[in-house]
């Protein structure tokens, strides 16, 4: 079997290490003409990292990464609302890292190049069409430097993980549109600072409307860690204003920033200085689409953005991608035919990844800041008279749960594991 992968992004690229894995021969096609190190830090859960683990990339997560221990969320005025442990402090038997984006796909990148070979990822390449028949599929692509064709590869199984403007995607549902935005900008850096507390918590002060994200995301030595941040300030209508260009790279000025990220306080931190000292701040819309009803159309499917983007809430996005990516791969091991198993793919994720990106819309597990900030909106003198801990509680575990990385689940996940 050949599966021809369109998008060298992290879901794509897992796709291919859990292919090559069970024996299942893949090639990679990527629209950039090389596999950049884009993005600032994002948080990966351990449901994903125990697959990741599973295709031997934990020690080189462990040189780039931060093994996450605990999360806090704080209102906008600096006050606790909810504390818990994350990854192996939680009891999972993997961690959570806090990672750059770019180092995360470039530790999976460089394990696609060192066993499915120097040819297994082929950039410069974006997908212009495909055909498919009984006997297999036959994709398209064209040169993306110079417009002209490129060229064409014929495979068993075409698999779209292009992203949230994936032509896969765009061409099953052409009336669509543009992605779904709620209004939020977001605004993303990294830079050094020393380290926060212990130099593994990550701090969310602030709910959907207005929020700031904290945690480390590299060691540095010295002392000093890299320091990703985000800003969050819903600016407009999403549903009368039109997104703004969406991009990893997109440049914004930290002096657009500064006034927003004063307004939120994370107890002995100095998040304005962090701020200031950022040698370049980015900018990106929060966007996601509407769930779809089907991904899979004969031999073609989507995975990862291409198939459920979500709002950056929970830390869930490239995590559901690795999910996909193993899922995908167990299926097509075990069924006979490679329809049945894109069928047995989408029956397993399409349900579970459609009311993440739901859950994701009111909040996640953020949603207990907004929550709280609802009812004591200038503060409290004690969380638990705003709401209690069970509540709480039932608020961040409800969403645990339905995302796959409650710390009991992962006896499940075992047990999946073995019979696949």
């Amino acid at each position: 079997m050949k599966v021809i992968i369109v998008g060298a992004g992290i879901g794509g690229l897992t796709a291919a290490l859990m292919l090559h894995k069970r024996g299942i021969r893949a090639e990679v096609y990527e629209q950039s003409s090389e596999v950049r190190e884009v993005g600032v830090g994002i948080n990966t859960l351990p449901h994903a990292i125990r697959e990741l683990a599973e295709v031997g990339l934990l020690p080189a997560l462990d040189k780039v990464g931060i093994r996450t221990r605990e999360l806090v969320y704080y209102n906008r005025q600096g006050q606790e609302v909810w504390r818990e442990p994350r990854g192996t402090d939680a009891g999972h038997p993997v961690p959570q890292f806090s990672i750059h984006r770019g180092k995360l796909q470039k530790v999976i990148h460089d394990a696609v190049i060192e066993r499915l070979g120097p040819d297994a990822v082929k950039t410069g390449l974006s997908l212009s069409g495909f055909m498919q028949d009984e006997g297999g599929v036959t994709a398209h692509f064209t040169d993306a430097v110079k417009g002209d064709a490129g060229t064409t590869v014929r495979g068993d199984i075409l698999v779209c993980a292009d992203g949230i403007h994936s032509a896969g995607r765009r061409h099953f549902y052409p009336d669509e549109g543009a992605p779904c935005w709620n209004g939020v900008l977001m605004w993303r850096g990294a830079t050094e600072s020393t380290a926060w507390g212990d130099g593994r918590t990550m701090a969310i002060g602030g709910g959907m409307g207005a929020k700031f994200v904290l945690y480390p995301i590299a060691e540095l030595g010295g002392g000093k860690q890299l320091m990703n941040w985000v800003v969050n300030v819903k600016m407009a209508d999403g549903k009368t204003s039109p997104p703004p260009p969406e991009s990893w790279s997109r440049p914004a000025l930290r002096s657009l920033v500064l006034p927003y990220a004063k307004r939120f306080t994370i107890p002995d931190f100095d998040v304005a200085a962090l701020v200031e000292a950022t040698p370049q701040a980015f900018e990106y819309p929060m966007c996601d689409r509407d769930p779809l009803p089907r991904w899979t159309f004969g031999r073609i499917t989507l995975l990862g953005d291409a198939a459920h983007p979500m709002y950056p809430v929970g830390s869930n996005g490239a995590s559901q991608a690795i999910l996909d990516a193993r899922s995908l791969a167990d299926a097509l091991h075990r069924a006979e035919h490679p329809c049945q198993a894109l069928w047995e793919y989408e029956r397993d994720r399409l349900p579970t990844t459609a009311e993440v990106v739901q859950l994701n819309r009111k909040g996640g597990p953020e949603r207990v800041i907004d929550e709280v900030e609802k009812l004591a909106p200038g503060g409290f003198d004690h969380v638990d008279a705003v709401l209690t801990r069970a509540e709480r509680q039932a608020i961040v575990s409800f969403y645990a749960g339905k995302a796959g990385f409650a710390a009991q689940s992962s006896g499940q996940a075992e047990r999946k594991a073995a019979n696949a």
